[in-house]
């Protein structure tokens, strides 16, 4: 608990032993208020509270750790910070766990595989009680490592079947399926694709997988020239896609992008090419970004609750905590939000054109 001593005036610091004085009840109440509220009645806590808010005086974090033999901590491991997709998850999970008194430690691998393992390995040092970590494609060894020191995990942003890991996200594969189920029932036959890097990246494998295996379905495939790996970038959507339309042979008519960012680049760079979108191109993304509606034409795309994935981490984590043994969590659905960037591919345009059918 709080220690006393002098602060930088020379004045005597408060103790929890001015705090039970001052309320009338003893030093294991004072402690129970803060680190076992449950324990204590509402009206003596409320007490102990204001007692403690009127002295300035709080409980020694260390001690309070000690005391009930826990850390509170947690830690969250995501691959950037540059992604409002992450950044949504984190706050969701933050909340919810700050709410039963758990404090979030948040690493970042910057999509390196070793810095992954160096911030998980640092996390459980400071004695993190559970992790979030995004993604199961990490280095040999990293869960065997979190499950021996017996801490709770889940993975986030990823949910497939067989996996061995507790999952909380979303089938990717299917995802991706369903964007060119979409383009395909517009009449697309001449695909491209803008994707990032996929390296130690198990959803965009999947992703990436789910879009080549419907278009197989139909017999078609991605020309090796119509398909770009790159940095989740604006500027690199508007590289691909220019490289794409100047590539010899057949030109797409659909371009299916990783996330958002890719695809504002592409269409960005559509119109610097004087493309129209979406009568002679049409362009998907992913993710849903604030700015995916706002775009002009506004973006096709897919929409995850990204925020969902972060409380239903933080709840299965915290059933882990109190001892439960949750359930593994079902998948939770993506939603493909059609909007006015992909249209019906250009033959069928002029097809229509040709029989009167168009204005």
């Amino acid at each position: 608990m709080g220690r006393g001593g002098k602060d930088g005036n020379g004045r005597s610091q408060p103790r929890a032993l001015d705090i039970a004085a001052l309320v009338g009840v003893s030093t294991a109440t004072v402690s129970r208020a803060f680190n076992a509220p449950e324990k204590v009645a509402p009206e003596i806590r409320e007490k102990v509270l204001q007692a403690a808010a009127e002295l300035g005086w709080m409980p020694h974090p260390a001690g309070a750790a000690l005391a009930s033999r826990r850390t509170w901590l947690a830690g969250v491991l995501i691959p950037t910070l540059d992604n409002d997709v992450f950044a949504s998850q984190v706050g969701a999970l933050q909340t919810r766990l700050s709410a039963d008194g758990v404090t979030v430690l948040i690493g970042c691998s910057n999509y390196d595989a070793d810095q992954a393992v160096n911030q998980v390995r640092t996390m459980l040092a400071r004695g993190v009680e559970a992790l979030a970590i995004v993604g199961e494609s990490h280095r040999p060894g990293m869960f065997e490592t979190i499950a021996a020191r017996g801490v709770p995990y889940v993975v986030t942003y990823s949910h497939r079947p067989g996996s061995p890991h507790p999952c909380i996200g979303f089938d990717n594969a299917a995802a991706f399926r369903r964007i060119a189920r979409h383009l395909l029932d517009l009449g697309h036959r001449d695909f491209a694709l803008i994707h990032q890097p996929s390296i130690d990246n198990d959803r965009v494998v999947a992703r990436l997988k789910g879009l080549r295996e419907t278009l197989a379905e139909e017999g078609l495939a991605l020309r090796p020239q119509h398909v770009h790996e790159g940095p989740s970038s604006i500027v690199f959507g508007r590289q691909s896609l220019r490289a794409i339309m100047g590539a010899p042979g057949p030109r797409p008519t659909a371009v299916v992008c990783g996330n958002d960012a890719l695809a504002i680049g592409a269409l960005i760079e559509a119109r610097v090419l004087g493309l129209r979108v979406p009568d002679e191109l049409s362009i998907t993304g992913f993710d849903d970004a604030a700015m995916a509606e706002q775009t002009d034409p506004p973006l096709t795309t897919m929409r995850v609750d990204n925020a969902e994935i972060g409380r239903q981490a933080a709840d299965y984590l915290l059933a882990c905590l109190s001892g439960k043994i949750p359930a593994r969590p079902a998948p939770l659905e993506s939603h493909l939000i059609p909007r006015a960037s992909t249209g019906p591919a250009p033959t069928l345009l002029v097809r229509s054109v040709a029989r009167g059918d168009a204005s």
